[in-house]
């Protein structure tokens, strides 16, 4: 087994939705191997068979465990278990323990791939979804960043950050408002051609204002500070990541982690909570932001660059992008119902950032 290589897989109809294939199930037991416990049970919690990762809940001589299975790069992989490593032992942050394993490693490389068990912590549940609840998780995800600052990756881990990033990647967008259009027309006789047509030029207009107002910004000054002065961003939270144990908020599945401006977590939380809400309200994205506030204080400049986030047109580029890959399967009737959708909780949006723009003016950059 030394030779195999794990791969992503495929599922088909007569598949369970959790399925592992076999020979990866034989890699994980014998990963188990190298721990100080014997495994009693395993359990497929969750899988990204697209991507090659899984995670199993283990049964063990130790109490419960999760098996997880990462789907990264090696390199890029030892930078997130990196980062868990001094969230626990260093700041004592509400992140699952990594176990070590019987030569006190922190993971096991197997099929091309690093695995890790962690502690299993019971019981954890998902807050509410109400406004008391958000705010649970802006709490949760500002002590996150704030605990995560002065992280220094390990000897040979790839170095994941976006802090440089942003205006390349609000120019990709930009560029891929272009290609939704053309494919609109060259797929004229697909139901949602029309209506993408009549919407991308909006927002890509809103797009390239984005881009201008970040290139104006103090994005350049502030990303100077470098790495280790921000911390890190989890790129994935929310309701599944964040969840409320008997001692408060934990933060689990940190894999995706990387160096960023924290604000984009905040930003991905408020505009997804605003889809869930159907319609922007002032009184939330307020709440929300004074809730993170509270833990990891927003200075005047970074307020700045989170309204500016918050303009740019990232939910509609992320619900259609769709049509790049496969514009036949995508531009159906129900694409017609997202466009239709997007298009209304974006006219609810601009109320409420004009409304909310100037909250942090005076506010002492820290």
């Amino acid at each position: 087994m030394e030779n195999i290589l794990i791969e992503p897989w495929e599922l088909d109809a007569l598949m369970p939705e959790l399925f592992v294939p076999e020979y990866i199930e034989k890699i994980a037991s014998e990963v188990l191997t190298h721990y100080d416990f014997s495994a009693q049970s395993m359990q497929v919690m969750a899988t990204k068979p697209a991507r090659g990762g899984a995670i199993w809940k283990v049964e063990t001589s130790a109490g419960p465990k999760s098996l997880k299975l990462l789907h990264r790069r090696p390199t890029r992989s030892l930078f997130s278990l990196g980062a868990q490593e001094y969230l626990v032992e260093v700041q004592k942050a509400r992140v699952p323990a990594i176990v070590k394993t019987k030569d006190g490693s922190n993971y096991v490389e197997a099929g091309g791939k690093l695995w890790f068990v962690a502690e299993w912590i019971e019981p954890l549940a998902p807050a509410s979804k109400d406004l008391e609840g958000t705010k649970h998780l802006c709490r949760a995800i500002g002590e996150f960043h704030r605990l995560s600052k002065g992280y220094e990756p390990p000897k040979h881990a790839e170095i994941a950050t976006r802090l440089h990033k942003w205006p390349k990647n609000f120019e990709k967008i930009i560029t891929k408002m272009d290609w939704l259009r053309n494919i609109a027309y060259a797929y004229p006789e697909m139901p949602a051609s029309s209506h993408l047509l009549q919407a991308v030029d909006v927002f890509e207009q809103q797009a390239i204002q984005g881009l201008e107002r970040l290139n104006q910004s103090s994005y350049s000054d502030l990303v100077a500070k470098g790495n280790a002065y921000w911390g890190l961003v989890h790129q994935d939270y929310g309701w599944s990541n964040g969840q409320m144990g008997s001692d408060g908020m934990w933060i689990i599945d940190l894999d995706g982690v990387a160096f960023d401006l924290p604000i984009r977590d905040l930003r991905k939380l408020i505009t997804n909570k605003m889809i869930d809400n159907s319609q922007w309200d002032a009184t939330w994205v307020r709440e929300m932001i004074k809730a993170y506030h509270e833990v990891n204080p927003i200075s005047a400049e970074v307020y700045d660059i989170l309204m500016i986030e918050l303009s740019f047109p990232n939910e509609f580029y992320k619900h259609l992008k769709g049509a790049i890959f496969e514009p036949e399967l995508f531009l159906n009737e129900e694409a017609v119902q997202l466009i239709q959708m997007i298009i209304n909780l974006d006219q609810t949006k601009w109320p409420v950032l004009e409304e909310i723009k100037d909250d942090w003016i005076g506010v002492e950059a820290r």
